[in-house]
């Protein structure tokens, strides 16, 4: 089993060390994990810059080992439709092995909160997002894997506690995967949403569709920020993945690894 979100104290909101993170995993029984931690420029407040400090990385991640647990470092940077160059720039900090692209902020707002969510529908905050991250794929193209398509869906500020249907969004949703799928890009099969809105982020039928649309890169994470989330769900995620697509995919610098489940 493998877990490719993880945040630590490295990150702005981790609880955990990353020897707590790695002891957790080793007592989950994962073969591999993946350091993830943010790197996010606030587009409505430049001064908020929510992005880990090289010493903190270097400190926390390079000197950690672990017999049983393969450890990779990467992480998790907030795509914009205009952040290119600053994605770039953080590359250059050091050598990942992998890079999860995200969505966190649209309409100069983060989606995790009321304001975002204040004068719209449910409706629209969905396909705003939606439009949002489609744009970002379009002109994105140095990251690895989407990160938690649905991220929305478990925001406190979506008070109907549901997760994003695929079936309301079918389109623009199939636009999304048809994009990731054309320039190789991977999906995260994201558990963190189980507790909050009831369905992984994204659920089974983008998977499916993600398939038939060509899709192949698929990853696991659990997004733990904290000890007991680590590797949660693994289980659950590697018997949905298995059933679709038959594997599921790590990486090593930057290249991706195919493992049959």
């Amino acid at each position: 089993m493998f877990d490719y979100h993880i945040h630590t104290r490295v990150s702005f909101d981790g609880k955990q060390s990353a020897q707590e993170a790695l002891a957790a995993a080793e007592a989950a029984g994962l073969r591999e994990i993946c350091f993830t931690d943010h790197v996010d420029y606030d587009p409505g407040n430049p001064a908020n810059v929510m992005a880990f400090s090289n010493e903190d990385y270097h400190k926390a991640y390079d000197n950690l080992k672990n017999d049983r647990v393969k450890i990779r470092r990467g992480m998790e940077f907030g795509l914009t439709t205009d952040n290119q160059a600053q994605l770039k720039k953080d590359l250059a900090r050091r050598n990942f092995d992998f890079v999860l692209g995200s969505i966190h902020f649209v309409e100069g707002r983060d989606v995790y909160f009321a304001p975002y969510w204040q004068g719209k529908t449910q409706e629209q905050a969905e396909r705003i997002y939606l439009e949002t991250t489609l744009a970002c794929v379009e002109c994105q193209e140095d990251y690895d894997v989407l990160a938690h398509l649905t991220y929305i869906g478990k925001a406190p500020g979506n008070v109907s506690g549901l997760p994003v249907l695929y079936a309301n969004h079918r389109a623009l949703v199939d636009e999304i995967l048809r994009v990731l799928a054309k320039k190789g890009k991977g999906l995260e099969l994201n558990t963190s949403g189980k507790d909050r809105c009831g369905a992984f982020l994204p659920d089974e039928p983008y998977f499916r569709r993600f398939r038939e649309l060509g899709g192949e890169i698929v990853t696991i994470g659990s997004d733990a920020h904290s000890a007991d989330r680590v590797g949660q769900y693994s289980q659950d995620a590697c018997r949905l993945l298995k059933d679709i697509f038959g594997h599921v995919c790590t990486f090593e610098n930057r290249q991706v690894r195919f493992h049959q489940l």
